[in-house]
């Protein structure tokens, strides 16, 4: 089969590679359909993930149709559509018990990570009970890729996480895929202003047609000021965090109001200062977390029921055999203006 493999830092290369097989008895192939490519890929290539290592196959989000099953394999049949999470849980851990799927102790994020992923023909799926979903007929499997993990990580890590409440305030740093999926999941809470922030003009004007309040373009280097003159001076409720950067984590810091939530969602490659001696007194918390995608049947429903559009997420398409030029157009989204592509097979 053809396969998106991390070769080395830096490079990504399609390639043939050996069919996955079944090895345990809880696993499926997927005949995979359609699938993305995800920041944490990047992170990948940038050599911020070390437990991916090269000669793996990267990705972790896609839907397909089974293949064939394990003996454990209940649930699934050859033949079913299904969309596969991000994340591997085998349901009955410590952590899977309290819904900590990102920490299985047999799973976790795993798929293009420390197994071969998502982006291929084929890919095998431990787990599969826990990890995969059945696709309602006539759904639109493009869409339903984002579910796979950017819409639940932006909400499960920036708007569950940063406690955002009807009429609060909200600040987003970063107006890429993931805050743009936070930005339109924050709103099933109706906060009263959701702030976008980005260095790019245009992901702010998509950020104003996904609905929010006000865009911020930090590139003079006047956020805090700007969000400032917004609130009165008193800062935003919850700041999530979207890109993974020190300097834009500690952006988050002078813009979090006295008990606010700054909620991390990046992914960080190198250290970022926290400025305890600015913060000490703000009965403010910190929170970080690795997507669990719990919250995959609620989106599900979300999307059926018309209340979020993820295709709006979508900018460029490609086949399988594009998928390096796939990854050219996603690393350089300034000047592409890329948000999420999809590679079909």
């Amino acid at each position: 089969m053809q396969a998106m493999v991390y070769a080395a830092p830096g490079q990504i290369k399609l390639q043939d590679c050996p069919r996955p097989v079944i090895k345990d008895p809880g696993d499926a192939i997927v005949r995979v359909t359609h699938t993305t490519i995800c920041g944490t890929d990047l992170h990948i290539l940038k050599g911020d993930v070390p437990t991916a290592t090269p000669g793996r196959i990267l990705g972790h989000e896609g839907v397909g149709v089974i293949d064939s099953v394990g003996a454990a394999v209940t649930s699934f049949k050859p033949g079913d559509h299904v969309l596969i999470s991000c994340v591997s849980a085998c349901g009955t851990c410590g952590f899977c018990r309290k819904q900590m799927y990102s920490h299985c102790t047999t799973g976790g994020w795993i798929l293009g990570n420390s197994i071969d992923g998502t982006q291929a023909e084929y890919v095998r799926t431990p787990h599969a009970e826990m990890s995969l979903y059945h696709i309602p007929e006539g759904a639109n499997e493009e869409a339903l890729v984002m579910l796979s993990d950017i819409l639940p990580t932006g909400f499960e890590c920036g708007v569950l996480n940063g406690k955002v409440q009807p009429g609060g305030s909200v600040a987003i740093v970063g107006s890429g895929p993931i805050g743009l999926a936070a930005l339109l999941t924050a709103q099933f809470y109706s906060p009263g202003s959701i702030i976008m922030i980005d260095l790019d003009d245009s992901r702010l004007e998509i950020a104003r047609r996904f609905g929010a309040t006000e865009t911020v373009n930090s590139s003079n280097g006047k956020a805090v000021e700007a969000v400032m003159a917004l609130t009165d001076g008193a800062g935003v409720d919850t700041v999530i965090e979207a890109v993974g950067i020190p300097a834009t984590f500690e952006l988050c810091e002078r813009l979090v109001a006295a008990g606010g939530v700054i909620a991390n969602v990046g992914v960080h490659g190198k250290p970022a200062s926290l400025h305890l001696e600015a913060l000490w007194d703000r009965n403010i918390a910190i929170t970080t977390r690795l997507v669990d995608t719990a919250t995959i049947p609620m989106l599900f429903k979300t999307v059926a029921a018309n209340k979020i559009d993820p295709t709006l997420l979508i900018t460029h398409r490609f086949k399988l055999a594009e998928g390096e030029a796939a990854y050219n157009t996603f690393a350089n989204a300034a000047e592409t203006k890329a948000l999420k592509v999809i590679i079909s097979t």
